[in-house]
């Protein structure tokens, strides 16, 4: 009877004990991190958490005004997010960040200066750059007989069906205003039904607009051409060989997404210490080899094998920036590009 009861003593201890491990794992300080879909190394994630014996909550948006809606109507519950330049001007206007202790955030001195001060952020009070690159058509060369050169092949009629447009307003209807000779920052509304009409025009040759599923849908060749952003042409580049990727002649986006602490967070400090991380020139390195866009931070780029490096959709020549522009913020006239988007959806 001793026996059985030292064994039932022994395993309730083992028990308190396991529970007190796992109650203190619970207690450990949670920072909650918004980021677009499939755009950081996890593995990385979990080394923070083991590095620092901090939680992190990850969660995923697809476009810049998902993430805003979701941050403005729910102050203090990020605190760590990643907009891109246009999104990241509206949100300091309106007071949604937080200012950027950079005592906490050494490894900004790896950041190349080109990156830093940019207009959207002068002297970067609210944001730290994460990734940038830009936007163009990706399209399978064994699929179609022709090079895509502008814009304006997108609305052949020979590439029914064989057409993926992005799910993203400023992004397509941008792809529309350059292919008319616009600025991607249009506010003009006689321009913008112009872009509109485009995009109805264009619409029966489109497969679909896409966000994601892309990459799998040009992979896997279950259409030839798409618009999307430089890294995911990369990773596309890398899985088929028969693919190639163009900023078309008209211009297109340069766009630079950076992270930043949205206003009310709890832990602040603890957010710092996570964009530092992400800015360790490994850390760093190894989100560019999972995700495939271009890196702004000069030690990782160093660290990147000489393919990488000299890959001209990831680190295009200055002609073809020359040709790009910024997302600006809309202001106000954002809700006609809104009230487009959602006519062409429902056409």
């Amino acid at each position: 009877m001793k026996k059985t009861l030292c064994k039932i003593l022994s395993l309730i201890v083992l028990i308190l004990i396991s529970f007190n491990l796992v109650a203190c794992k619970d207690d450990r300080v949670a920072i909650t991190v918004y980021n677009w879909g499939d755009y950081i190394d996890e593995s990385v994630i979990s080394e923070f958490e083991k590095e620092y014996d901090i939680k992190v909550i990850y969660e995923q948006f697809a476009t810049n005004e998902e993430m805003y809606v979701k941050l403005k109507n729910s102050p203090g519950a990020y605190d760590v997010a990643i907009p891109s330049e246009y999104m990241i001007v509206k949100m300091i206007n309106e007071d949604l960040l937080e200012e950027i202790d950079m005592s906490n955030v050494p490894n900004f001195e790896y950041i190349d200066d080109k990156f830093k001060d940019l207009d959207f952020d002068p002297h970067n009070k609210y944001s730290i750059p994460y990734m940038w690159g830009t936007v163009g058509v990706v399209y399978n060369k064994s699929l179609i007989d022709d090079e895509i050169v502008n814009w304006s092949d997108l609305w052949d009629s020979k590439y029914e069906d064989q057409i993926l447009m992005l799910n993203s307003q400023r992004d397509s209807i941008g792809v529309a205003l350059k292919k008319l000779g616009y600025s991607l920052n249009e506010k003009d509304s006689a321009k913008l039904q112009e872009a509109k009409e485009q995009l109805v025009i264009q619409k029966p040759l489109v497969r679909a607009y896409v966000g994601d599923e892309v990459k799998d849908m040009i992979i896997e060749e279950e259409a030839a051409i798409a618009v999307v952003w430089s890294g995911d042409a990369i990773i596309m580049m890398g899985n088929n060989e028969d693919l190639d990727y163009v900023v078309p002649m008209e211009g297109s986006n340069v766009w630079f997404d950076n992270m930043v602490i949205p206003k009310g967070t709890k832990h602040k400090k603890e957010a710092e210490l996570f964009i530092n991380f992400m800015n360790r020139p490994d850390i760093a390195k190894r989100n560019v080899d999972y995700i495939g866009y271009s890196t702004p931070n000069k030690k990782a780029f160093e660290l990147l094998d000489e393919d990488m490096k000299n890959n001209k959709a990831a680190y295009p020549e200055e002609s073809v920036l020359d040709r790009c522009e910024i997302f600006l913020d809309l202001g106000e006239r954002v809700k006609e590009y809104d009230k487009i988007w959602t006519d062409i959806m429902g056409e």
